[in-house]
């Protein structure tokens, strides 16, 4: 196993990042990449599909696939409940990375900043446009918590059902959404021999700087 590791490696050759292709800001990069994901990217691969790490109180590294729901000038939006174990986390360090990674394109960005959680109103407008049975999901699940079986999970939902048979459920106080406002975001594209293209871009006193990072 540790040879076949070892011996694992592709060289990426379809395309290179300059100064001259990159904004001064880093969002419209950002959208422009995203739409090339949309139109290149295959099942089963989620182009909105990003990690998302976070530190607890004792400093230690979390991290998890999540998905973006909304992008705007403000920042990177993505929904949980405030209960879960990044929930937590995030309540007591508000400040996380993502990352978001399309194969096919030999890309990468890596996203980091200052994480506040959105206004209720937004909570409840993505809420009601989720699939009823994510809904529904949301007010059954404990997440992050230790239960006994999946019949435990099971029962929680049947009873969840059960509550709301003459309603649709409303957004439950425990979930909603945040938004990353990113401070940090780095634009990484595949090169030969392993020298890729990385276009870094720092938030300072208001205003962007973009600069050059060796691979």
């Amino acid at each position: 196993m540790t040879q076949t590791l070892a011996d694992m490696r592709r060289d990426y050759t379809r395309d290179g990042l300059s100064e001259a292709q990159a904004p001064h800001e880093p969002l419209p990069l950002f959208e422009q990449w995203f739409a090339d994901a949309l139109q290149t990217e295959q099942a089963p691969v989620e182009p909105n599909a990003m990690t998302l790490a976070t530190v607890d109180v004792d400093g230690r590294p979390h991290c998890r696939v999540l998905l973006l729901k909304g992008l705007d000038a403000h920042g990177f939006t993505f929904f949980s409940n405030y209960d879960s174990a990044k929930g937590q986390q995030l309540a007591a360090k508000p400040y996380a990375a993502m990352t978001f990674f399309w194969p096919s394109l030999e890309r990468q960005v890596r996203i980091e900043g200052r994480v506040e959680r959105v206004s209720p109103a937004e909570s409840d407008a993505y809420f009601q446009v989720r699939p009823l049975g994510s809904r529904l999901g949301a007010w059954a699940s404990p997440q992050s918590r230790v239960i006994a079986d999946r019949a435990e999970l099971e029962s929680l939902l049947a009873s969840t059902e059960q509550r709301f048979l003459d309603g649709a459920p409303d957004c439950p106080p425990h979930w909603g959404g945040y938004r990353l406002l990113p401070e940090r975001v780095e634009f990484w594209q595949g090169r030969s021999s392993r020298l890729h293209d990385r276009l870094n871009y720092r938030l300072h006193a208001g205003a962007w700087i973009r600069e050059r990072l060796a691979p």
